[in-house]
């Protein structure tokens, strides 16, 4: 029986603001290694035996990104297809899905084994072995989980109780007291969220457990659109009737409720990076117990962790902090109230402050945009355009634009006209022209854009014609 994994990617960016944000959400930090998770992820299922697939679900506006991601460590080839979700309805509707599109691309006894982006597993080995058990629980007809073996009385992580690989019952995120209970009784497992089924059987669960999630699903995807690219497929889910789907936990919405539940215990590295603290972890401390990412003069301090790519931070006289420099924002927290950061990130939000969603470098299909500075009437951007990628065909009604290229060759429609334009030349583009901006050489085309008008924010765009379907 062939195996499909399916990965989840999505997430506000909430838990590791300010590196993390909605528009590029814990999947895509990069570790030390130079590695997101997310690639981590893809390179960890496509290792396991019998993989020709692998199935990624996630928001349509991480589609390019998510692709690029697998592309840039994709040396085995494994095809790679989409599942484009307009917003979140949380991890049953995804499922339920992947399941129905698996079922019916695939076949039903098609062994699903459905994993989180952003989890961090260590042992590759071991982790092969517990999928091997799993398939042949799947293979049964089981619904199953994988229990992590505690080695500390976690407060953050749900727990399982089970007998072998029996599920006795689920229990919710304890109190420290009841966790070192837990711990000490030797019979409790962490929920990893990671599951293995078969889709025929996953899809028997939903219909008797949440019939309502399945049947919206099922009508969404009979009205969703399906293309194709090089070397992968893309379904994009229609937006009305995916708004009709209840949002709840595959973890709610079946497991707890399921007869048929297994779980593979088993120690395999694994840390879903819930924190600060947590990623903290994966750097090595100094003798005071301080761990460093950049560039960082310590005085008399004790027990922090310090990130910064761009600056020297300098730090005198504390201890137990947290501090996260970015571009555009700064983070200093308590060690011990690490998970509190996502109330920054809400306050934000709910502010609507660009901090919540995006960075000053933001990716697109083409390439990026860094904001350089900004103020009244003008916004100074760089641009990077990939080689032979293409802007849209586009207008904006109240900003005018002026063009330096950097380095490479710009191919600009500038309304009727169409120009090349040089490393040191300029084009200027006035508000209420159509324009184009085109990379026709085989290295990066760098050029900075200096806007100027009443009204700066990215939602002043019109688009006529895309390649990436966003006309």
């Amino acid at each position: 029986m062939s195996l499909i994994p399916i990965i989840l990617c999505g997430g506000a960016g909430s838990r590791l603001w300010p590196v993390s944000r909605e528009s590029h959400p814990k999947p895509f930090i990069r570790l030390a290694d130079g590695q997101s998770l997310l690639q981590k992820a893809f390179l960890r299922a496509a290792a396991l035996d019998g993989v020709k697939q692998i199935l990624t679900v996630t928001n349509r506006e991480l589609f390019f990104k998510t692709e690029d991601e697998f592309r840039e460590v994709n040396e085995c080839g494994v095809a790679t297809s989409f599942i484009c979700e307009p917003f979140g309805r949380n991890t049953a509707a995804a499922v339920a899905a992947a399941a129905l599109h698996i079922a019916k691309t695939s076949g039903p006894e098609t062994v699903m084994l459905v994993l989180a982006a952003d989890h961090l597993i260590a042992d590759h080995d071991a982790f092969a072995e517990a999928v091997g058990k799993a398939q042949e629980l799947a293979h049964q007809g089981k619904i199953v989980t994988f229990g992590i073996r505690p080695d500390s009385p976690q407060t953050g992580y749900g727990y399982i109780e089970a007998e072998g690989n029996t599920v006795l019952r689920f229990v919710e995120k304890p109190s420290l007291e009841r966790a070192r209970e837990y711990l000490a009784s030797k019979r409790f497992l962490w929920n990893s969220g990671i599951f293995c089924f078969t889709a025929a059987s996953i899809l028997r669960e939903l219909e008797q457990h949440c019939p309502e999630i399945l049947g919206s699903t099922d009508a969404c995807l009979r009205e969703s659109r399906t293309s194709e690219g090089n070397g992968w497929s893309q379904v994009q889910l229609a937006p009305n009737s995916f708004g009709m789907v209840p949002e709840n936990s595959i973890d709610y919405a079946v497991m707890e409720k399921c007869t048929q539940a297994a779980v593979v215990p088993c120690a395999i590295g694994w840390s879903d990076i819930g924190s600060w603290t947590a990623l903290s972890e994966l750097c090595r401390p100094d003798s005071h117990g301080n761990r460093v990412e950049g560039e960082a003069l310590l005085h008399d301090v004790d027990n922090c962790y310090f990130v910064s790519r761009d600056r020297l931070i300098g730090a005198v006289g504390v201890e137990n902090l947290i501090v996260i420099d970015t571009p555009d924002a700064l983070l200093v927290a308590n060690r011990d109230r690490a998970q509190d950061v996502k109330h920054i990130y809400s306050e934000l939000k709910a502010r609507g402050h660009d901090a919540h969603k995006m960075h000053r470098t933001v990716h697109r299909p083409w390439g990026t945009y860094t904001v350089l500075e900004e103020g009244p009437r003008f916004k100074i951007k760089r641009i990077e355009v990939k080689p032979g990628a293409s802007l849209s065909l586009q207008m904006h009604h109240h900003r005018s634009e002026h063009w330096i290229v950097v380095s490479g060759m710009a191919k600009v429609v500038n309304g009727e006209r169409e120009l090349f334009v040089s490393t040191n030349e300029s084009t200027y583009i006035p508000a209420g022209h159509k324009h184009r901006l085109e990379n026709p050489g085989v290295v990066g085309l760098v050029m900075i854009e200096v806007q100027s008008g009443e009204y700066l924010g990215e939602d002043d765009i019109v688009r006529f014609e895309d390649v990436y379907g966003r006309a």
